[in-house]
């Protein structure tokens, strides 16, 4: 495959958040877009650094403007920071990805694998050093505000002739309180105490808000490692904290916002879910997409009251086609060689 040339251009436009970047792109060599008005986001989450990603070339062939990572970008699971820049590095190397990241921006979140510890939180150790670890693998430079901040989350823009997008990217580890354990078979975790405990903690949640008051882009993609909306696995989901559920919808809805989206990951499946809000005009769609090189093969099935579709379980990665003139945004489970294993349209 010729390798593409470059289509974005980072600058600082002195936004309200101090860590948020423009991405100007130029219709006429950007990949995704010989059309300047719509915008093509690619995307998965479940990478080991050290297995075969058949994905990446197929990912380049899409020409997206954007490429998010959702989370265990890499499976370092160890407080061990030489070991993990040594994962981070080889993942670097890897030459699909390092041609892709070239090419296109890439942006995104981590969960726990990346994070340093199995379903951990706010109590790992090794945290604030991982966090730096994260920022060298998104090239954040070392003078960016993002590296005297806690906590990863941030915010981009894409912007186009006809209209922008704004990818919000979450961060569900580094201020995430304990989970309550469950006795009951097959489940791992049962929700805590409505009320007790926190994903996103207080200042994050603060931020969130403001990313989302102030936002005048056509699409708001909030990236959460963690399912948003399937409520009844035994596994991690937003729904072990219920009342950070309801905190989510109230603040979208408060803030106005136009085309607001999730995308998730974690899961090893890949499902599309959908669920009406009151006094939202727009239903709230999770797009969970995992994995990108290993997948819950053993899958047998799990209740998801918001799913729309099939589950797919196996290696996939997604992609999110936003058209900015008719606000319709087209999702799609990506195989490869162009295979779309399940495509779900909303008009926003």
């Amino acid at each position: 495959m010729n390798r593409l040339v470059p289509f974005f251009l980072v600058l600082a436009l002195g936004c309200k958040s101090k860590d948020a970047l423009i991405l100007s792109t130029n219709s006429d060599i950007n990949g995704a877009s010989k059309n300047p008005g719509k915008v093509v986001v690619a995307f998965g989450s479940c990478n080991k650094h050290d297995e075969e990603n058949v994905f990446w070339d197929d990912i380049l062939e899409l020409r997206p403007d954007v490429f998010i990572w959702g989370g265990d970008n890499i499976y370092g699971d160890t407080e061990d920071m030489e070991k993990m820049q040594q994962m981070y590095q080889q993942q670097q190397n890897v030459p699909g990805y390092a041609t892709l990241a070239k090419t296109v921006f890439v942006t995104g979140t981590w969960d726990d694998h990346d994070y340093g510890v199995n379903d951990g939180g706010q109590e790992f150790v090794k945290k604030d050093e991982s966090l730096q670890l994260f920022l060298d693998f998104m090239n954040v430079s070392q003078d960016h505000p993002r590296r005297t901040r806690e906590g990863i989350y941030s915010t981009q823009l894409i912007r186009k002739p006809t209209g922008m997008v704004k990818i919000i990217n979450l961060d569900t580890r580094y201020f995430r309180t304990p989970l309550t354990d469950s006795k009951k078979e097959g489940m791992r975790y049962e929700p805590n105490v409505y009320g007790e405990g926190t994903l996103l903690g207080e200042r994050q949640w603060q931020w969130l808000a403001e990313e989302l008051t102030n936002s005048t882009a056509d699409f708001n993609l909030i990236v959460t490692s963690i399912q948003f909306l399937s409520n009844t696995h035994g596994f991690e989901k937003w729904a072990n904290y219920p009342h950070e559920v309801e905190r989510m919808k109230q603040v979208i809805v408060k803030s106005k916002a136009k085309g607001v989206i999730l995308l998730s990951g974690d899961r090893h499946i890949s499902e599309f879910s959908k669920m009406p809000v009151e006094a939202l005009r727009y239903p709230l769609i999770d797009f969970t997409s995992s994995g990108l090189t290993h997948s819950y093969t053993d899958f047998k099935g799990e209740p998801n009251p918001f799913r729309i579709g099939e589950v797919i379980a196996r290696t996939s990665f997604g992609v999110v086609e936003l058209d900015l003139n008719t606000r319709q945004a087209v999702f799609r489970i990506m195989e490869e060689n162009g295979k779309v294993l399940q495509e779900l349209k909303q008009a926003y």
